[in-house]
């Protein structure tokens, strides 16, 4: 038996009679002999994990626009967090771990630069139905590895495409990854803006701290525990009515004085201009974007290889081509 028929027979032995086992997997789309030490999940998971696309994750912006303070989130640490708090949620439950943390790992790798601030501009001046969690399947069919993918598993696709809005994912993990993420930059969102002094813990209304708790980790630890608890043995995944309310309660604060506050937000009209700059420029040049991109010109429209080349962006990447492009260089006399 190799290493990774007996992580499927322990699948069955031990997970929920609601998990998703790997042996169910309806696979993927360009079929790879099976890796004797690892799931398919597992590979997934590794696939993701040595993308570019993840590794860039470190310098896009969560919320807060190129920030100076190291320790606020980007999309990485976000990312990170989501996949902790999932894990934690799917162990409880007795679901399948390595599908829950391949999706989680894997669900924002399509976002563009400064964060929703580029996914507006996107919309603005590419399609208005752009959306980042499209684009995430994009990354992982099209785009990575050369523009070959990363043929991932049809479960984990699924869930990285249904973890935000209405979307519902497939199976019970895709799920946990939509309140994973909700419940990780709600609570880290909080913690940023406290430490930026754009708000205060006592500006938060009380009822909702004594509801969720006061802490950072006191509120997701009583998150994490009303999803738990209310879905325990159960087909679905829900959290508590009472914390639920609560959470949501939170989360319209947040876009009441957070995501939509002028100093959080001073940045992001110029963020906005400058994509548009740089999206106009290579709808005329776009021979000169990488060539993976240029390539995709042939059998695709401009404007959709522009865009991927634009969503893939960093944050320092996109001003620093900015910068090339349009910022006068120092012109030195010689001596």
């Amino acid at each position: 038996m190799t290493v990774s028929e007996m992580f499927s027979q322990r699948e069955k032995t031990f997970l929920s009679e609601y998990a998703f086992l790997t042996s169910n997997t309806k696979g993927r789309e360009k079929s790879c002999p099976p890796c004797p030490n690892r799931t398919e999940f597992q590979r997934d998971r590794d696939r993701i994990i040595h993308s570019k696309s993840f590794r860039r994750l470190m310098h896009k912006t969560q919320v807060f626009i190129f920030p100076q303070d190291e320790h606020v989130r980007t999309r990485m640490t976000h990312t990170l967090e989501v996949a902790q708090i999932a894990r934690i949620i799917c162990r409880a439950l007795r679901l399948n771990e390595d599908l829950v943390e391949a999706a989680a790992l894997g669900h924002d790798l399509g976002h563009t630069p400064f964060g929703h601030s580029g996914e507006f501009a996107m919309q603005r001046f590419y399609n208005k139905d752009f959306a980042h969690y499209e684009q995430s399947i994009r990354v992982v069919e099209k785009l990575e590895n050369n523009g070959d993918g990363l043929n991932l598993t049809w479960e984990v696709k699924d869930a990285i495409l249904n973890h935000s809005g209405d979307n519902e994912a497939s199976t019970l993990e895709g799920k946990i990854i939509k309140l994973a993420d909700r419940i990780a930059y709600i609570n880290h969102d909080i913690d940023d803006a406290v430490r930026g002094g754009i708000l205060s813990l006592d500006d938060i209304p009380k009822e909702l701290l004594n509801e969720l708790g006061r802490g950072h980790g006191e509120r997701i630890n009583n998150m994490v525990s009303a999803v738990i608890s209310e879905s325990m043995d159960k087909p679905y995944i829900k959290m508590e009515d009472g914390k639920w309310e609560a959470t949501m309660e939170l989360r319209k604060f947040l876009f009441d004085n957070v995501y939509k506050n002028k100093t959080a937000k001073a940045e992001e009209d110029k963020a906005i201009e400058m994509i548009r700059i740089l999206y106009e420029y290579f709808l005329i040049h776009p021979e000169e974007m990488p060539q993976i991109y240029f390539n995709n010109t042939t059998h695709e429209s401009v404007e959709r290889c522009v865009c991927d080349f634009i969503s893939s962006m960093t944050d320092r990447y996109a001003i620093d081509l900015f910068r090339e492009l349009y910022v006068p260089g120092m012109w030195k006399r010689p001596i």
